[in-house]
Order: C-alpha cells, then structure tokens, then sequence
C-alpha cells in the first residue's frame, strides 16, 4: 500500500507540474499573439509587451482608469441605456475582464506547479518512511 501512496503521489505531482506549465506557456501565448502593449501612461510595466500576469494586470488597470476618463468617471451599470458612452465602458469592462482572466490563469498554473512540488516531495517521503520500515523489519533482531 505504501508502494502505490508514493507511485501514485509522485506522479500526480508530475502531472501537476507539466499542467501548470503548459497553461502557463497557453496563456502566454495567446496573450503574445493578441500583440498587446501596456500603454504608455499605466503606473507599471509601460510600453512592455502583454504576455504574462503582471502586464496583463498593469495592462487592465490602465484600461480602467481611460474607460473612467472617458465616461466622466461613471462605470458601464451607471450610464443611461441610452448614452452612447455606454458602448466604450462595456468594451473596456470586457478587455479588463479578459485581462484579469489571465492573471487568474497564470496564478493557478503557477499553484498548480508548487502544488506538483509539494506531491512530488510528500510521495519521495513516504518512500523514505517505507524503505526504513521495510530495512527495520527485515533486520534480524538483537
């Protein structure tokens, strides 16, 4: 039993670790080919391209601070139905929502890996518990 508690821990840590990287390298790229670049005014990482989670947010944070500049400071739910503006707020609402979409993917494959970690060395322990219990068994008694 202890056999298959440390097979199977380690490779479900295996299977994390290749998960998060591979979303992380997904999202990554599907950011790089939107060819997105923070924009010049944002607080951090102007002018960088958008392909991981701290540009995407800084990238987000900018977009909300033009959509509040454009709407005289009012968000897409505060506009009346008719105002013409309302079509700017919901366009950024929604980039800033896909933005922070991908900060959120980026941070679960990124736990996804520590998690995979932290399997991989909790299943090399039960290892080393089980090789010692099984050394301590088989030796003769004194």
């Amino acid at each position: 039993m202890r056999k298959i508690a440390y097979i199977l821990s380690i490779v479900i840590g295996v299977v994390l670790i290749i998960g998060g990287i591979a979303t992380w390298i997904v999202v990554s790229n599907t950011l790089s080919d939107q060819e997105i670049t923070v924009s010049d005014d944002a607080d951090c990482l102007a002018g960088d391209e958008v392909n991981g989670p701290f540009s995407a947010y800084c990238e987000a944070a900018i977009i909300d601070e033009h959509q509040l500049e454009a709407t005289g400071g009012l968000r897409y739910a505060e506009l009346d139905r008719e105002d013409p503006l309302r079509e700017t707020a919901a366009t950024a609402s929604f980039l800033q929502a896909s933005l922070f979409t991908s900060v959120v993917a980026f941070g679960v494959a990124a736990m996804a890996v520590l998690i995979g970690v932290l399997f991989i060395l909790i299943g090399m322990g039960i290892r080393d518990v089980a090789s010692r219990l099984t050394a301590t068994t088989s030796s003769p008694a004194d």
